[in-house]
């Protein structure tokens, strides 16, 4: 079952719920598995290129299966592919903590992704967000 605009809508407010805390200001954008956009919250004073960014760290990890984390290594080991991958999806990918997948019974459903704070705290957004409740 895909991740339905409730479910988006509960990741975003989790994260930004965790950025409060953090006092910081992000955006949160939630894909599907095709990276196509379900959410995407951008908090009052959250910098005016993260919408952007956030949806770019998304679809990056939905569509190659791989965390923020898991992308910069990509993009570190294979340059050539991670270039050309970059140029195949309808956004730049961005590699780099803020982005995780989102998994349900080994599948993957989409990913989220954070911008708007440092690396760690934006990854500390996005697993806030896929935390239950």
């Amino acid at each position: 079952m895909p991740v339905t605009l409730k479910e988006a809508q509960n990741i975003v407010s989790r994260a930004h719920e965790k950025a409060a805390v953090l006092s910081i200001r992000v955006t949160v954008a939630v894909v599907d598995e095709g990276g196509l956009l379900i959410a995407l919250g951008r908090m009052d004073g959250a910098p005016p290129l993260s919408p952007q960014v956030a949806e770019a760290k998304a679809v990056g990890a939905a569509m190659l299966y791989r965390d923020g984390a898991g992308l910069a290594e990509l993009a570190k080991d294979r340059p050539g592919f991670f270039s050309v991958a970059d140029r195949l999806v309808r956004v730049p990918i961005v590699p780099g903590l803020g982005s995780i997948l989102i998994r349900r019974d080994g599948n993957v459903l989409g990913a989220v992704g954070v911008s708007g704070g440092k690396p760690e705290q934006d990854l500390e957004c996005a697993e806030a967000g896929l935390s239950p409740t």
